[in-house]
């Protein structure tokens, strides 16, 4: 970001420029205004992809994997990290709460490469904190555990700075219908609640920037108090703390710290522009990252189709990185099959939210797929396709006889009409 600003052009912001068929100068002019991130801790120089995520960008996914403290498979975890990278996530976050926490993220890392790798600090913090001192953490060791995977290499953090100890003690007293679905958030409400002090990251945020900036990671301002009912959406406690990051956005801009603020939760379809515009103002563009969002509180089970609902809507509406839900949100740990059906579903949302936000650069591929359609064309449509093995299988389960696909058979529309084109469409 400071390089930015000096005038030249940091290399990953040419190779981001090249890739997403944009301006070079435009995207440092975003970057050095916090408008853009690049997710890249100088640890991991040369083994991370630089990713861009912000104004004028295609909408990201992330994929969350991890342990449970009541499942603990770090095979499963590795290769569900592996399904992520396959199948196209654009970054990676290790939510793990069983087992060696500092041992599985370095697996994980090592298995999400050279996807960038996020993580939740809190939890660790936390879990070490009731391990070694059989009560709460004490507060240095949240800012120690940061420090520690930065040195890991970890290149993006939650950050649960914004609830404050006033936050939660209104949200403990409050009406909402979920009081809190955060669980790093609901960590820090208990440790502020019960030692009667003010959260730690909100408290040492001057500090926190210093080591952002020492390994030039991304902090991703966390949305403790999201709602988690869409009867909660754009309360008080939500919009009160989304005040209070863009202010600590504003200070880590003036130290050249990269930000991205997170968002929601869960919130009807009518009220998600507002949701987006409101952020968008009050943080002057910075890029918006959200959870979903869901869009009806009944589609246990089938949670990725109402999250791709609110994010395709969202993307649509300028939000920069989506993070996926599985059909196992609410219910389970996912399966690597479930973590593959929630990032097929998030990157079919973040594609229709470009078509709106990009227009005709992120057209092509749905203009070759209509041709290819039209032409019958199987192979093209095969790979052009997110997931090539399932469509082929699908297209061949009754086993195809014909050239088009056995819905339609011989009445298909391409084969009845194919003479009367001025140019045919298709040639057996």
């Amino acid at each position: 970001m400071l390089e930015a600003r000096s005038g030249s052009v940091p290399e990953e912001v040419r190779l981001i420029a090249e890739k997403e068929d944009i301006d070079a100068n435009k995207l440092r002019t975003r970057l050095a205004e916090g408008r853009v991130i690049i997710a890249r801790n100088i640890r991991r120089s040369g083994k991370v992809n630089p990713i861009g995520v912000g104004e004028g960008l295609s909408t990201k996914v992330n994929v969350n994997i991890g342990t449970s403290a009541t499942v603990y498979d770090l095979g499963m975890e590795k290769e569900k990290a592996r399904v992520a990278v396959k199948y196209g996530s654009d970054t990676i976050m290790d939510l793990s709460t069983g087992g060696d926490i500092g041992e599985v993220r370095t697996a994980l890392m090592e298995a999400s490469e050279p996807l960038p790798f996020g993580t939740v600090p809190t939890y660790q913090a936390w879990i070490e904190g009731v391990k070694r001192h059989k009560g709460l953490p004490p507060e240095d060791l949240f800012l120690k555990i940061i420090e520690s995977q930065l040195e890991d290499g970890v290149d993006f953090m939650t950050i649960h700075a914004g609830i404050t100890r006033s936050l939660a003690s209104s949200m403990v007293k409050g009406d909402r219908l979920a009081p809190m679905v955060s669980r790093g958030g609901a960590m820090l409400a208990a440790w502020m609640l019960e030692n009667e002090t003010e959260n730690p990251y909100f408290r040492n945020w001057d500090y926190l920037l210093e080591i952002f900036a020492k390994y030039d990671a991304v902090i991703s301002l966390g949305d403790a108090l999201r709602p988690g009912a869409i009867a909660d959406a754009e309360d008080d406690l939500q919009i009160s703390e989304l005040t209070t990051n863009a202010r600590l956005l504003e200070k880590a801009r003036e130290k050249g710290v990269q930000v991205m603020i997170e968002g929601p939760g869960h919130v009807p379809i009518d009220k998600i522009p507002a949701d987006v515009k409101l952020m968008k103002s009050l943080t002057k563009g910075a890029p918006y990252y959200v959870l979903g969002p869901l869009i009806t509180d009944i589609a246990v089970g089938y949670d990725h189709i109402a999250a791709a609902i609110g994010s395709a809507i969202a993307a649509a509406e300028g939000v920069d990185l989506l993070c996926y839900l599985t059909p196992a949100e609410h219910l389970s740990l996912p399966n690597p099959e479930q973590v593959k059906e929630g990032l097929i579903a998030s990157k079919i949302a973040a594609h229709a939210g470009d078509i709106v936000k990009l227009g005709e650069k992120a057209r092509k591929e749905d203009d070759e797929m209509s041709i290819a359609r039209a032409n019958l064309d199987w192979g093209t449509m095969f790979k052009l396709s997110l997931d090539p093995d399932k469509v082929e299988k699908d297209y061949n389960q009754f086993g195809a006889k014909i050239d088009s696909c056995n819905m339609c058979g011989p009445y298909c529309v391409f084969l009845v009409l194919n003479k009367y084109f001025e140019k045919p469409r298709y040639r057996s």
